[in-house]
């Protein structure tokens, strides 16, 4: 499908093809323009098709009087398909950005029209806007290499068989309980033993069906002890490396290996943050806070004021290893100045007080432990291993 469409654009510097990607699982939806004619240029390319897409770029220059050689900027928003096909357009010589989806701004309408068509169209003209210097129309994605991502797998896989760890337990003692009988231990239950309530054996298939699911649950406690042991390994590899001046400068494991100095901050605990946040280039420490979600929201508008709380952006599974290592902090270094801000102001109050204040701590320790991998600054106050970790 190919249209050309008239509408009034913010003009943008000229020279450049502009290209905004709306992506499905079959096709990609392309729609192609200057930034300062009116003209636009709309297209559908199969999914993948790295031939299809310059094919269209090529006509897309020649419609619109651009020369063949004149750079070409795209977008598309971030989702399941993640960054290969912003790699994929790099690899084209395409100056692309993935955009944040939930940063785009909508209209507030009871009911909006949405179709790929409208989607497309609106995506193009905030890369006008974006391309035009008009940086707060989205937020752009920060994009891992291909390492930095890969190396996010053995946390992320971690988290998720610990849930599943979890519901395989709370299924089996569930079931168990419709018969009035417990289970302390899942892994070593015998359900051929186990009795109701009135003495008599476990239903057939219920007693089947507890069988299958304590076999789920030993399976996936036998990969996570696969997983731990893969990732203890590792570590210790690197204090070897470490050890020899093998390990690079600012590497992840490096980073893993200082948090790991400091009391307080575990294997698990140092992997996550260095692999989930501290891969990252902050220009502040407002911007590290901001990417952890840890910031407050006021809402402040006439005579309405009052605190939303704070703004829950960026990984669930960071935020929630920050609070715990927050208490943690304040187990080990009580000494710290971030751990004495919040025993002046926050020890003495209820428990509604302490849980405010913790995410206080949260935020002031994850500022401090950016700037101890960045420049090497210790925390205030802060007590470090003698040995190595």
């Amino acid at each position: 499908m190919t249209q050309t469409t008239a509408m009034k654009r913010t003009a943008v510097s000229s020279g450049h093809l502009l290209m905004a990607l709306e992506l499905s699982a079959s096709e990609w939806r392309l729609v192609l323009g200057d930034g300062r004619s009116r003209a636009r240029r709309e297209v559908t390319v199969k999914a993948g098709d790295r031939d299809g897409l310059k094919k269209e770029i090529s006509k897309a220059k020649s419609k619109l009087g651009l020369p063949g050689q004149c750079p070409v900027r795209s977008c598309y928003e971030a989702g399941r398909d993640g960054f290969w096909i912003h790699r994929m357009l790099g690899e084209l010589d395409i100056e692309n950005i993935v955009v944040d989806s939930s940063s785009i701004l909508v209209s507030r309408q009871l009911r909006r029209a949405k179709t790929d068509h409208l989607d497309g169209y609106a995506l193009h003209d905030m890369l006008a806007r974006y391309e035009a210097g008009e940086t707060g129309v989205w937020k752009v994605v920060t994009v891992p290499t291909s390492e930095e991502e890969d190396a996010r797998r053995t946390h992320r896989e971690r988290e998720r068989l610990l849930k599943e760890r979890g519901a395989h337990q709370a299924r089996v003692k569930s079931l168990v309980a419709l018969c009035g009988a417990r289970v302390s231990d899942v892994r070593r239950a015998d359900f051929e033993k186990l009795r109701q309530w009135d003495g008599t054996p476990l239903p057939p298939e219920l007693k089947a069906e507890l069988k299958r699911e304590q076999a789920r649950h030993l399976l996936t406690q036998q990969q996570l002890d696969e997983l731990e042991k893969e990732q203890s390994k590792r570590v210790k590899q690197a204090v070897a490396d470490a050890s020899a001046g093998k390990l690079p400068i600012k590497n992840s494991l490096d980073r893993v290996l200082m948090l790991m100095a400091l009391y307080g901050v575990g294997e698990v605990s140092a992997w996550v943050l260095a692999h989930e946040l501290f891969w990252r280039r902050f220009d502040n420490r407002r911007e590290v806070a901001s990417a952890t979600g840890l910031t407050p929201t006021p809402y402040n508008s006439g005579g309405c004021t009052r605190e939303q709380g704070i703004s829950k952006a960026g990984s669930p599974l960071l935020r929630k290893l920050l609070i715990e290592l927050a208490w943690g902090w304040l187990r080990y270094q009580p000494q710290s100045k971030v751990s004495r801000w919040f025993q002046e102001r926050f020890a003495s109050g209820g428990s509604r007080m302490r849980r405010i204040g913790i995410v206080g701590v949260a935020r002031r320790l994850v500022v401090d432990l950016w700037r101890y991998v960045e420049t090497g600054v210790l925390p205030p106050n802060a007590i470090v291993r003698c040995e190595n970790p």
